[in-house]
């Protein structure tokens, strides 16, 4: 029998739900296990967005019910100030270790757009108690995302979600990223030394302004998984060093193993931040969560009796089930380990880059778990349907450039096993295929 399509009572109430206006699918998901989504007509949808780039460890975790269990038997909620944040330090051990920053200081927030925030907080204190600076200017990309308060969304340059002018609290991207959509060059292609801009906009506004250059170390859903050319982020960091400038990278997207190391900065020498803020992977979808990691050399500087008191990070920031569900996270992750993760993600690179023989396809970048399939005009949302129909949903970018660029971030959970991946990237090519003999 045909399920019958949503009632009308089900379309009205949906209406009050404020949510994406995208044409994404409508699916009734009845159960899920790992990377696949089950829905109420009886077919599987295989995830190859991870939840948004969430669930990096997919769906229905043991390990992450198992923690949580244990943490709701002993107590469900009690703030830093009354109960010892014992399960907290202990993620704070776990998340440095593994992302190689053993000696960082943690500061946990709600999501990653409050991490962002705080971040901010901490890089202006940080930068007027040892440097004397009064403004606490940051400086972000023309191709950038940060997250969806009022200060973020006037820091970034996300085209889409760019504030109204008279909204923007005065605030606005100060230089172009190293990608040729946004960045374009009269010969040759975007190098090291286009970090130089960076340099070109501290010094324009005056360094003694400036408290940090906030950047994506691998561009995210903006643009489709740009990745910085050579050398690039090692620039930037000298730049700003030169001018007491910190540097924070937002990992929001791509820590933890999405772009198969712990962090995006860790495909680079010399390219590790003063700060760097994790949030989707390390919730998995679980919960909402971020952190704000600061390196040792700078994080004693917060507590100085000169520093102004630490930025809010929320009611609900120490919540003990948000440190249980991260930790099941990491024992998820640890069990994969380090070096199947690598190899799956060069392995699923390899094979998406057979998709360049097709005319459809302009591009195809990124690393690890994290690519962007960058399209002809017009064909996202047809190619969208073709992969959903064999069963595969991708997450849809546009962004970059004049006309934008369009295309779809690949991006299935990190627990996908060879079989998942050698599934999600047939029914793309078959999906691309179809597409190109029907031009």
């Amino acid at each position: 029998m045909r399920k019958k399509g949503p009632s009308v009572d089900y379309l009205t109430r949906r209406g009050r739900l404020l949510t994406s206006s995208r044409p994404m699918p409508d699916w009734e998901v009845v159960g899920s296990s790992g990377c696949w989504l089950h829905l109420a007509d009886g077919r599987r949808i295989f995830d190859g967005s991870s939840g948004l780039l969430c669930s990096n460890v997919g769906q229905g975790s043991p390990k992450v019910f198992g923690r949580l269990a244990e943490q709701f038997s002993r107590y469900t909620y009690g703030g830093a100030a009354v109960v010892q944040p014992h399960i907290q330090m202990e993620l704070m051990e776990r998340l440095c270790h593994a992302v190689g920053r053993p000696e960082d200081s943690v500061a946990l927030t709600t999501c990653g757009t409050l991490g962002v925030e705080v971040a901010v907080g901490l890089a202006r204190n940080i930068t007027r108690v040892r440097d004397g600076k009064r403004r606490g200017e940051i400086l972000t990309s023309t191709l950038s995302y940060h997250g969806m308060s009022a200060l973020t969304l006037g820091l970034a340059g996300n085209h889409a979600r760019r504030p109204r002018p008279e909204d923007a609290l005065g605030l606005g991207p100060a230089f172009a990223p190293p990608y040729p959509p946004t960045h374009p060059h009269s010969t040759g292609a975007c190098d090291a030394l286009c970090a130089d801009e960076i340099a070109q906009a501290i010094d324009s506004i005056g360094a003694e302004n400036v408290s940090a250059v906030l950047i994506e170390p691998v561009n995210g859903s903006t643009g489709g998984a740009y990745v910085p050319p050579a050398g690039y982020l090692r620039r930037v960091s000298e730049i700003c060093r030169e001018r007491d400038v910190l540097v924070i990278h937002d990992e929001v997207l791509t820590g933890l193993w999405r772009t198969g190391t712990p962090l995006a900065s860790s495909h680079w020498d010399g390219a590790a931040p003063d700060l760097c803020i994790l949030s989707k992977g390390l919730g998995g979808g679980y919960t909402g969560v971020g952190a704000v990691l600061v390196s040792p050399e700078i994080a004693p500087l917060i507590r100085h009796k000169d520093a102004d008191p630490l930025p809010a990070m929320g009611t609900m920031a120490t919540h003990p089930l948000q440190a249980a569900a991260c930790l099941g996270v990491l024992d998820e992750l640890e069990a994969v380990g380090a070096s199947t993760l690598k190899a799956r993600g060069e392995r699923l690179g390899r094979h998406l880059q057979h998709l360049t023989d097709q005319p459809v396809v302009r591009d195809v970048r990124g690393l690890g778990f994290l690519y962007g399939v960058e399209l002809a005009p017009g064909l996202l949302w047809p190619l969208m349907t073709e992969a959903e129909n064999r069963g595969v949903f991708f997450y849809p970018f546009t962004g970059a450039g004049e006309p934008r660029s369009e295309g779809l971030v690949i991006a299935p959970p990190l627990t996908s096993t060879d079989a998942d991946i050698d599934f999600m990237v047939a029914a793309l090519v078959d999906a691309v295929t179809t597409l190109a003999d029907s031009r």
